[in-house]
């Protein structure tokens, strides 16, 4: 009998109950769709943070002190900038700010940097202009506001050439920044960005103890690391405690560590409902030998051999589990964009989970069906068609 016919036979099997068949499938349903909606929203979360330290900046590496004796002067920064495969350097001060404009007041995270911060974290602006060498060079007391402090303050105005009130002292507002959502926790839209040397007024502090420090290719990012380590090394011996440098794809080999972990484990305890599926399957098809029995015994009496018995059963049980396969993917799909508009999650669906869930759910198929095929196959005629 050919491998067409077997099928055939199968179909008509499962067609012939069909509540029965329905219920067996559903252990596989739930299972692909469950390792489909889990492992997809495991990797949507990976996505989502490896974006949101792209946000960072690229090719970046943060240079930290501890303590006013540390402290990264002028002339040490420019050293930093001259070392090989450093692209540009952007010294910062940072607080937390009061700013007002008419009845409106809030507080608001400030930034002095210069005019490289935009390259060196990524920085653009939809409406005006960013912070020059100028501007710091003359001290202007001019302000490059993020997008949720610019709907905070002027709602739907254009705040380019007006004016912000930042702890007293009066501000021209000359760019709006795109919005850059948050990052690692933090807003990156509630933000005021001012010259370097306005900014150490503000915060009423000349101390800087943050530099980001971009190389000029991702491949030279290991070297330019240990480059800065040395130099650190030579302006602060035997203090290698009190300063750290942060590699940001560093970090985000950690992350992808973590989120990798976290999607194999999603997806292991998603599998486990489809090895009770298969359970489901191999229940169904002994249950479907013990009901057959005379039906066997009839084709092997006319001539069918064991083979034949045994690839009908074990068609039957790939096609319940395949077709459940199916049935799960679409359901998955399904109910995976569900899950990511109500929770608003970020959801990714990659075909090499689908296939993969989808072959699993055959295999499963084809080993909790290969004992109850081979159970029906060693029937002997004449005990089969005695059978009652």
């Amino acid at each position: 009998m050919g491998i067409f016919q077997s099928i055939k036979m199968a179909l008509k099997s499962i067609k012939s109950n069909k509540l029965r068949s329905a219920l067996t499938m559903l252990g596989m349903i739930i299972g692909v769709s469950s390792v489909i909606i889990l492992v997809s929203i495991a990797q949507g979360s990976a996505a989502n943070v490896t974006s949101q330290i792209n946000q960072l900046g690229t090719n970046l590496l943060t240079i930290n002190t501890f303590g006013s004796d540390l402290a990264l002067t002028e002339d040490k920064i420019k050293e930093l900038s001259k070392l090989n495969g450093v692209k540009a350097v952007s010294p910062v001060v940072s607080g937390r700010v009061n700013v007002k404009q008419g009845r409106t007041s809030s507080q608001v995270t400030l930034t002095g940097t210069n005019a490289e911060y935009s390259t060196v974290r990524d920085t653009k602006v939809s409406n005006g202009r960013f912070i020059t060498d100028l501007d710091l060079e003359y001290r202007q007391k001019i302000a490059v506001i993020g997008s949720d402090t610019a709907s905070t303050f002027f709602g739907t105005e254009n705040p380019v050439g007006q004016y912000l009130q930042i702890d007293g002292t009066s501000f021209k507002v000359v760019g709006v920044l795109v919005s850059k959502g948050s990052s690692m926790g933090q807003s990156g839209d509630n933000v005021v960005i001012v010259p370097l040397s306005t900014g150490q007024r503000l915060v009423k502090s000349t101390t800087i103890n943050q530099v980001y420090l971009q190389g000029q290719s991702e491949d030279q990012m290991d070297f330019v690391m240990n480059e800065v380590e040395m130099a650190l090394a030579s302006m602060y011996p035997n203090k290698s405690d009190s300063y750290s440098v942060t590699n940001q794809q560093d970090l985000m080999d950690t992350m992808s560590s973590v989120t990798n972990t976290m999607t194999m484990m999603l997806g292991g305890i998603a599998s486990i409902s489809l090895l009770v599926g298969g359970i489901g399957i191999m229940n169904i098809m002994l249950v479907s030998v013990s009901e057959r029995t005379k039906e066997i015994g009839i084709r092997k009496a006319i001539g069918a051999k064991r083979r034949d018995v045994l690839l009908q059963f074990l068609i039957e049980a790939v096609v319940l589990s395949g077709v459940g396969g199916l049935i799960g993917i679409l359901t998955g799909v399904g109910l995976g964009k569900l899950v990511s508009s109500i929770l608003s999650l970020t959801v990714s669906f990659t075909p090499s989970v689908m296939v993969l869930s989808f072959l699993f759910s055959l295999a499963v198929g084809v080993v909790f069906g290969v004992f109850p095929a081979n159970k029906a196959s060693k029937l002997n005629p004449i005990q089969a068609l005695r059978y009652e």
